[in-house]
């Protein structure tokens, strides 16, 4: 059977059927204000409920746009839902998520100045205007990659490659310097690079201090090429003592990296901005959007202090890429450990261009607000403990008498009911539970009945 090689491309009545299907949920979705939580299926259930969806003639728009509708989507957790309160959640504005649609209809690269100067103008905007919150110089750049992970590793090539510049190869192995507690993604980043990672304990309060830096530094000498500051830890959101770690920078040779991922994004807030001092001095550093910017999956603002460091570590030759690389003009598949990239900023800066600066500080200081006031319902709770007074917008705390399979039966309920997605975390042995708080829609009542189903 022959068909129409370029039919799946064409504009017919076909085509618009299913753009009109498609753009339907999507509308449908976002202006949703009851979508579910959800929950995982199993795969014997999802093959039940799906069968096969992949075959040679395919099964048409409307059965596969129904197919995920119905059986697909609640097989994945909503992440955005006021009561996903988990790990970290993503809480994108509508904004944003709206116009997301609107970088894939538009089939943008971002690679490169040259195919897409219009997308990188605008996601440099907002680049400079992240460099400046931190107070990085106004000659900082830098470019969006898809998550921390990437970011991380791309800005820790790039001081290594400035190192290996600057003093040639140590003797033994290059080290990274971070805390104990820094995200599994440094560690993940040095597996990939080949070198080695050099923790250090940040004591009782979770704070990496320059104080507790220094002994590293000063045994492991010219080998370390950076240290890893934390701006806001995944479990607890604590901020480091980025100020003392860069003040080492006047005795030691070393790149300060910040990874601020999730926490960062505090600066926005007076509330929490002065526990964020010594950013300034960062060679390079990371946040991520899609956490707590209120964009959709997937980016992560990397930022170099020098962003021809980042250049010289990240950009590839090839003859078919020198009408790019011999270009003078900004291609951001030059600084990160990636070539092809969409414009993965476009609905942040959509977003932000939209609503302005002010509205974005609202929102960051309404979490903080929000973590401090359940930190204090839990503190004088009877039976509860709090481990540690939050710093940001993550509060963590614990049931007392409660075993690991009690966290563990309680959170299947909870998301099983569809009352909230809370899991059990750890610290130092003992297991506990978490709130991790973005979205703005996420209320103190919700929170209260949480706690309160722990004493169901």
């Amino acid at each position: 059977m022959t068909t129409d090689p370029a039919r799946m491309h064409s504009v017919t009545g076909d085509t618009t059927e299913l753009v009109d299907l498609v753009l339907d949920y999507s509308r449908r979705r976002i202006l949703a204000t009851d979508t579910p939580l959800d929950k995982p299926l199993p795969e014997s259930e999802l093959r039940r409920l799906a069968g096969r969806t992949v075959s040679e003639n395919g099964m048409g728009a409307e059965r596969a746009l129904a197919v995920f509708e119905h059986v697909l989507a609640p097989a994945c957790i909503t992440t955005d839902h006021p009561r996903y309160l988990s790990f970290i959640p993503t809480a994108p504005t509508k904004a944003a998520t709206a116009f997301d649609l609107v970088v894939s209809a538009s089939a943008v690269y971002g690679g490169s100045w040259l195919e897409g100067s219009g997308a990188v103008y605008a996601e440099n905007q907002v680049l400079a205007w992240l460099a400046s919150e931190f107070g990085l110089p106004a000659t900082a750049g830098g470019v969006f990659v898809q998550g921390g992970t990437l970011g991380n590793l791309s800005a820790l090539v790039a001081a290594r490659d400035h190192a290996r510049s600057e003093r040639g190869n140590p003797a033994g192995r290059w080290i990274i310097v971070c805390s104990a507690e820094a995200h599994s993604s440094v560690a993940s980043a040095a597996r990939v690079m080949d070198v080695d990672v050099v923790t250090v304990s940040p004591g009782e309060s979770g704070v990496l201090s320059g104080d507790a830096v220094r002994p590293a530094l000063a045994e492991h000498g010219g080998a370390v090429f950076a240290v890893v500051a934390t701006a806001g830890s995944t479990n607890f959101g604590i901020v480091d003592d980025i100020a003392s770690i860069a003040a080492l920078k006047d005795e030691f040779d070393f790149w300060l990296h910040v990874d601020g991922a999730y926490g960062l994004a505090g600066m926005l807030s007076p509330l929490a901005r002065p526990r964020f001092a010594g950013v300034e001095r960062a060679d390079s550093l990371i946040v991520d959007p899609h956490k707590w910017l209120f964009a959709p999956f997937d980016a992560c603002a990397l930022l170099y202090r020098d962003p021809e460091q980042g250049r010289r570590a990240h950009t590839q030759h090839a003859e078919y890429l020198d009408t790019l690389t011999e270009a003078t003009e900004w291609s951001p598949s030059d600084y990160a450990a990636h070539l092809t990239r969409r414009a993965r900023g476009l609905p942040f800066w959509f977003s932000l261009a939209s609503h302005g600066a002010a509205a974005y500080r609202d929102a960051v200081t309404a979490s903080l607000l929000l973590a401090r006031r359940i930190a204090d319902e839990i503190d004088r709770r009877d039976g509860f403990h709090l481990v540690r007074q939050p710093q940001l917008s993550v509060v963590v705390f614990e049931r007392e008498g409660w075993t690991k399979e009690d966290y563990a039966l309680w959170s299947a309920r909870l998301l099983d009911e569809q009352r909230a997605f809370v899991t059990p975390s750890s610290h130092a042995g003992r297991t506990n539970t978490r709130f991790a708080i973005l979205n703005p829609l996420t209320t103190f009542e919700d929170l209260v009945e949480i706690l309160d189903s722990m004493e169901d």
